[in-house]
């Protein structure tokens, strides 16, 4: 079974300082991987699948080795937008409202920036959003 040590490293330096400039944002172990919460809702999860457990993921292989995924909310109308033309992202097999992005060397750390921040709006109670300043591009 995979855990949040199988996330790599360099993944985790890029999400942590995005996710943490949120308000009462946190950071902690998930069942897979690790995942970032307001209150007790996630607004972001990495974790890189066991292709045994999750053979559908098997087949998303980046640079030569298995996937680093991170799931996040995205309003229903950009939903379809974003995940239409495939590769980083695809629409999670759960929820209506959530994505999933294939990370690795090929990311717009921008783009997942603000993705992981509009994911945030959508979780936090509004009197956290009004405090939110966007992601520097």
């Amino acid at each position: 079974m995979s855990g949040p040590a199988d996330v790599p490293p360099e993944i985790l330096d890029r999400l942590r300082p995005i996710c943490r400039r949120l308000p009462e944002s946190y950071e902690e172990p998930a069942w897979i991987g690790v995942r970032w919460r307001i209150r007790r809702r996630t607004f972001a999860h990495v974790y890189s699948p066991d292709p045994a457990r999750h053979p559908v993921h098997a087949r998303r292989t980046v640079d030569g080795g298995p996937p680093t995924l991170m799931t996040f909310r995205v309003p229903g109308d950009d939903l379809l937008g974003l995940t239409a033309e495939g590769f980083p992202y695809f629409r999670a097999d759960w929820g209506h409202d959530v994505a999933c992005a294939v990370l690795g060397t090929h990311t717009d750390w921008t783009e997942i920036a603000e993705l992981v921040t509009d994911s945030y709006c959508r979780q936090a109670p509004k009197f956290l959003v009004a405090r939110v300043t966007p992601p520097a591009g």
